[in-house]
């Protein structure tokens, strides 16, 4: 692709990372806005990827007519990749100056935790000449936004996966058998909570549940199988199981020594959690289970994750993602008029109004990488939605015809079951968080 730009008044627009509904929202407002204030704007394809080669050639002039319809379709008109600059200095200085090269004095990017990271190293090393704003993308949702301002590309991906679950949920009821489906979420339990929740699903498991982390396939296992014989013991032989994938990267030591699973990381360091077949492994498990307590049980595994991400906006991020883009460019345009940090910043916005967020206040001061935002196990949200699921709780320890009725249900006397499901609902106090 040639480069046809000009040295005076220039916008770039990148993308990095995976996919996520209302990119082109961000980048159709963000080009509209700086064509109306007179700046050319350039479109930089594939993320960081040219420009750490120091690969000025793969970009576009964008337009009002290139952005117009866009803006209501999913994917990305610019591409994305996962280029990760930050590893290498070598990569760093030729971002910076290759920007420079191009004449671009305002930046705009588009990504989540990783691809602020880089945007932060950028204007660390623009060392002013370059103004950057990055937009929050991600529909993990697990960026630190204040006010509980989820991240574009949430709320439609949650859309898409409740429904997608719900159809599952009525297939399970149809055919009496169970749906163990394994939800996109890398580091935190969003989608798969609100996944699970909008669709209906029987139990949803998170990450934030695992105190400290501690997790292993085989307590798991004994989460969902709690779930299945409850349900049994309910008079319900079918379900759906959604397991955020971030649960997975808790099981990475397992995982690793897994006849399924070859480990694969992406270009910062992250395991591809898409790449490890979660979804199967339990089913398997699960269905072994099933054998030894004399029962016929059809599990089948789902991971959904991909359909989401390219997946048209719903309303809700059309209208958010053009308040952002429009956003990114207004801070830009009067960083000084305002006051506003001139280190660049991530784009929010609160109550209605733009709030830029300086990149200093979104780094973990103990990681020095982009803070995760995480469900909150003790807020009445979650409580409300562990409240529709069917789960093993420490009442069904305590009151005791529903403990007989469990204990029947497993075909197991009351002390072994006791001991086996023990710390499913904590009862040792060191393993799954209480509700």
């Amino acid at each position: 692709m040639k480069s046809d730009v000009n040295s005076e008044g220039k916008l770039g627009i990148l993308v990095g990372g995976g996919p996520a509904p209302g990119i082109n929202g961000v980048i159709g407002a963000a080009t509209i806005a700086a064509l109306n204030h007179g700046l050319e704007v350039v479109g930089i394809y594939d993320g960081f990827k040219w420009l750490a080669r120091g690969d000025a050639s793969h970009v576009r002039m964008l337009t009002v007519e290139d952005v117009a319809e866009a803006r209501f379709r999913g994917g990305s008109i610019l591409h994305t990749s996962r280029e990760n600059p930050t590893k290498d200095p070598a990569k760093m200085r030729n971002v910076v100056e290759t920007l420079q090269k191009l004449g671009i004095g305002y930046l705009v990017t588009i990504g989540g935790d990783d691809t602020a990271f880089s945007a932060n190293k950028t204007s660390e090393g623009a060392q002013g000449t370059i103004k950057i704003a990055h937009v929050p993308k991600t529909i993990d949702n697990d960026l630190p936004l204040p006010e509980h301002m989820p991240t574009f590309g949430f709320q439609t991906a949650r859309h898409v996966g409740g429904q997608l679950v719900r159809s599952l949920a009525e297939d399970a009821l149809t055919t009496q058998r169970w749906y163990i489906v394994v939800a996109m979420g890398r580091s935190a339990g969003h989608l798969a909570l609100g996944m699970g929740t909008t669709g209906g699903a029987t139990l949803c498991l998170i990450p934030e549940e695992f105190v400290e982390g501690k997790a292993s396939l085989s307590l798991v296992c004994d989460i969902i199988e709690g779930t299945i014989i409850k349900a049994k013991a309910l008079g319900q032989g079918y379900g759906v199981a959604v397991i955020a994938e971030g649960v997975g990267s808790l099981l990475k030591q397992e995982l690793e020594r897994h006849p399924l699973v070859e480990v694969e990381h992406d270009d910062h360091g992250h395991v591809r959690l898409a790449e490890v077949p979660l979804a199967l492994i339990l089913k398997r498990m699960l269905g072994e289970r099933a054998k030894e307590r004399g029962e016929k049980t059809t599990f089948v595994d789902i991971t959904i994750g991909y359909e989401l991400r390219c997946a048209d906006p719903i309303p809700f991020d059309v209208e958010y993602t053009e308040q952002l883009g429009w956003g990114a460019v207004r801070y830009l345009l009067r960083m000084d008029e305002e006051s506003w940090s001139q280190a660049g910043a991530m784009i929010s916005i609160q109550a209605g109004e733009l709030v830029p967020i300086p990149f200093s206040d979104i780094l973990d001061p103990e990681t020095g990488r982009t803070a995760v935002r995480r469900v909150n196990m003790n807020s009445d949200h979650y409580r409300c939605a562990r409240s529709y699921m069917i789960r093993l709780e420490r009442d069904d320890f305590e009151v005791e015809e529903r403990f007989g009725n469990l204990c029947a249900a497993a075909g197991l006397p009351p002390e072994e079951f006791r001991k086996k499901y023990a710390d499913v609902v904590g009862l040792h106090g060191t393993t799954v968080a209480k509700t």
